[in-house]
């Protein structure tokens, strides 16, 4: 048996219409007709070929799927993946790969062209091949055990006590903030948490404080209901908080990412939280903190929530599990004052459905047992690691027409381009190849000439400094 290079055949097409599952799909059924691949050829790893080709190992594993199930190659155990030894001659024509099975496709990665695909430096995804999915099978399964009658009808809008307890006993002890389980409401994601909070607060016509640059989606949710945007800049200390009350000092309430601000990372400094406080103080206004990955930070502890400074109960906490499990799980929170809890329960009954109560037993199962808090400590380390890898390969590639920005925490990197080039053609570019990239100009309310041209690149599922100099040279090409 034979290791095969794959160099000389798998080369694939940027930007085609086929999707790269199909397009390794397709190369490797062909190298076989072609008898480049011959019945006990290994072929490479997953992972292997996914660092090779600058993928998610998602994508390569779609494609051996279907290979697999067609009977095209076959598992060896520790001897790797092979052609299948008693397979016979394939035409040489071998047209399109068929569609992708819907049960052969991995978790989180699309069978299609239109469904959801994971991109190399995709943003706000976690690490995916570092889930402990066996024991997240193991819980699910126990909990499908354990389902009886009552739990299969309409869960609890404001979400299940259990998780709500859990989520209330994690929050004092790793973000400094002291809850009761009844200021928890479980939603369905950071968004369904803003337009609760807009639904039991807010009224059309209301200014509302936004960060500029900020986190587009938010915007657009308040603007959809009602409300006048009002565009806070950042800079280095995080939001202007002087800038804002300047602009509108009657706002009624401000949206903002104080640990790590969405796009530029910054975190917004002690002196502009305490003025932030006193602000929604004196004038009764509300603040919604999105600490959407305040758990990662790497260069000292966590900081703590801005609610954990909060004295007069002005600040709605808003978490997710989406950045710490997965996407897919659709499950946030949102910690509301002790005051507005009635008025919560209220909005949420007559707005939102609730979300699955099996999936929301797994998670505070997860939690319960303390596998939450070690798969946040597990990523903090990998973060760490794969930041300075992805920051080095990219660096090593890209060094003369970027300035690699690593911040103390987050999930990202921030590449400010040299010269004159446009951040929004090059990621625009990035996404027609195949890639993701977030240029800052795309993310903000109105032109800022002020702010210089920069790509957001995730990192998480960057898994080697090969791979990210093979994705360093495609964006090289984009130039």
């Amino acid at each position: 048996m034979k290791s095969t290079s794959t160099h000389d055949f798998l080369q694939l097409t940027p930007g085609a219409d086929e999707p790269y599952y199909r397009q390794i799909y397709t190369r490797l059924r062909s190298a076989m007709a072609d008898q480049l691949l011959k019945p006990g050829d290994r072929i490479p790893s997953a992972r292997a070929l996914a660092a090779e080709l600058g993928l998610a190992r998602g994508t390569v594993e779609s494609a051996y799927s279907l290979l697999a199930a067609e009977g095209y190659i076959e598992a060896r155990g520790q001897a790797g993946t092979v052609v299948a030894t008693g397979l016979k001659a394939i035409p040489a024509a071998v047209g399109e790969a068929p569609p992708l099975p819907a049960s052969s496709a991995p978790a989180g990665f699309a069978p299609s062209a239109t469904s959801p695909v994971l991109r190399p430096f995709q943003m706000g995804v976690p690490a995916l091949d570092a889930f402990p999915r066996k024991i997240w099978a193991r819980l699910a399964a126990r909990a499908v055990r354990a389902t009886q009658t009552a739990d299969m009808l309409y869960p609890p809008p404001a979400g299940l006590e259990t998780l709500r307890t859990e989520i209330a006993r994690y929050l004092q002890l790793s973000r400094g903030i002291v809850c009761s389980p009844a200021q928890v409401f479980v939603t369905a994601g950071y968004r369904d948490s803003l337009d609760l909070a807009a639904r039991a607060l807010l009224q059309p016509g209301d200014k509302v404080w936004v960060e500029d640059p900020g986190y587009i989606p938010a915007g657009a949710l308040l603007r959809e209901a009602g409300m006048k945007l009002v565009g806070v800049p950042v800079d280095q200390e995080g939001l202007q908080v002087g800038v804002g009350v300047q602009l509108a000092s009657r706002a009624r309430a401000a949206v903002v990412t104080p640990a790590h601000h969405s796009p530029l990372c910054v975190t917004l400094s002690l002196q502009r939280r305490v003025e932030l406080l006193d602000w929604a103080s004196r004038h009764r206004a509300w603040i919604v903190e999105d600490d959407y990955d305040g758990e990662y930070r790497y260069a000292s502890r966590p900081l703590p929530a801005l609610k954990s400074l909060d004295r007069d109960d002005r600040v709605l906490y808003a978490g997710t599990f989406s950045k710490v499990l997965f996407p897919a799980i659709r499950l946030a929170y949102l910690v509301v004052p002790a005051s507005q809890t009635a008025r919560f329960e209220e909005t949420a009954r007559c707005f939102s459905g609730g979300s699955p109560a099996l999936t929301q037993d797994i998670v505070a199962a997860f939690m319960a047992e303390g596998h939450f808090a070690r798969h946040i400590q597990r990523m903090r380390r990998l973060y760490r690691e794969r930041r300075e890898l992805a920051a080095a390969g990219l660096d090593a590639v890209l060094g003369k027409y970027m300035l690699v920005e690593a911040q103390p925490g987050g999930m990202h990197l921030l590449l400010r381009l040299r010269g004159r080039r446009s951040d929004r053609t090059l990621a625009e570019r990035m996404r027609a190849d195949g890639m993701f990239g977030r240029a800052l100009s795309e993310c903000v309310l109105e032109s800022r000439p002020d702010l210089p041209p920069m790509l957001m690149l995730s990192f998480t599922n960057i898994e080697s400094h090969r791979q990210a100099q093979h994705l360093a040279r495609r964006i090289l090409a984009l130039l």
